[in-house]
């Protein structure tokens, strides 16, 4: 039986529905030493700001019973390395390459997809919106679904590619920011980012992370990712990719039911760096058991028993 794992996020097809998220697979070329990237749907390669970034100081990662505590602070090497030196090897890994892009202030944003644009090698953006907006005392500009909009639209002036904002949980209603990211001319949306999540050593009575806080992300996030995968499935038509703790075929299949056209796999990259494959190989061993042909056909079929 012949399965087509494909998926459309807006203008955006691609071979298959699992992607993998930024900043857990680096640019994509140390990974293509261990496996065979071109199978995956997407890579999405990690942040890319308007000038290099050091990142946050150490320690910026613990472990947890189950997951993980993130404070990378976005290290990057800036736009102009990243075209100059790594785009010209990410447009050769064999599949599509989503950009994530991020900034301090909206205007940050529309420069580095000003830079971008013109290039080739590359298919879409995803915007992480998760960042803290230094002009409104450091908020995160996806807190806010006035600001949110004015990125998205401002990005959409200078771009015909696919824009894919990637929501963050820490707000009161997830669905509002996605209404305000579909008004503005969003193609797709990536849901969710990290849980603001600690740490302590009872020893030293100091935080695990050199910030205090950081990005909480691992199986444990999966049941609050799915609720606000449903939620904003309500809200929005817009195609979803779901994102937050899948490291199996079975969780990438809870979110596709409930309505993501496609999934984003992260901390399990750092514990399996082929899972990814392995869930795509899943995937379609679903299909063939369950009699389809086509995995779209699959998006969105959660019965909750409403009448």
């Amino acid at each position: 039986m012949s399965i087509d794992l494909s998926v459309a996020l807006g203008p955006l097809v691609l071979k298959n529905p699992v992607l993998v998220a930024s900043g857990t697979f680096g640019y994509g070329l140390e990974y293509a030493e261990l496996m065979d990237v071109s199978a995956l749907g997407a890579v999405i390669v990690k942040t890319i700001t308007p000038r290099p970034r050091p990142g946050n100081p150490a320690p910026r990662i613990w472990e947890t019973s189950g997951g993980m505590l993130n404070s990378i602070g976005l290290a990057n090497v800036g736009v102009d390395a990243f075209i100059a030196e790594k785009l010209p090897q990410v447009r050769q890994l064999g599949t599509a390459i989503i950009v994530n892009i991020a900034g301090a202030t909206v205007e940050e944003y529309w420069e580095v997809v000003e830079k971008l644009d013109p290039h080739s090698g590359f298919d879409a953006y995803e915007i992480n919106v998760s960042c803290p907006n230094v002009k409104d005392e450091g908020m995160a500009f996806g807190a806010s679904c006035p600001v949110t909009a004015q990125i998205v639209s401002g990005i959409r002036k200078r771009t015909n590619r696919p824009i894919i904002p990637k929501l963050t949980p820490n707000v009161t209603s997830v669905a509002e920011v996605a209404r305000a990211c579909a008004d503005a001319g969003a193609d797709a949306l990536s849901l969710i980012n990290t849980l603001v999540g600690m740490a302590v050593d009872v020893r030293t009575r100091k935080p695990r992370i050199a910030t205090v806080t950081g990005g909480y992300s691992g199986p444990p996030i999966k049941p609050i990712a799915l609720a606000k995968l449903h939620e904003v499935r309500k809200a929005v038509s817009l195609p979803l990719i779901g994102i937050g703790g899948i490291s199996t075929a079975d969780d990438a299949l809870e979110f596709i039911i409930t309505g993501a056209s496609a999934v984003e796999v992260g901390t399990a990259n750092y514990v399996q760096p082929d899972s990814a494959i392995q869930i795509i190989s899943g995937l379609r061993k679903y299909c063939e058991t369950h009699g389809l042909s086509r995995m779209q056909d699959l998006v969105g079929t959660l019965d909750t028993g409403a009448r």
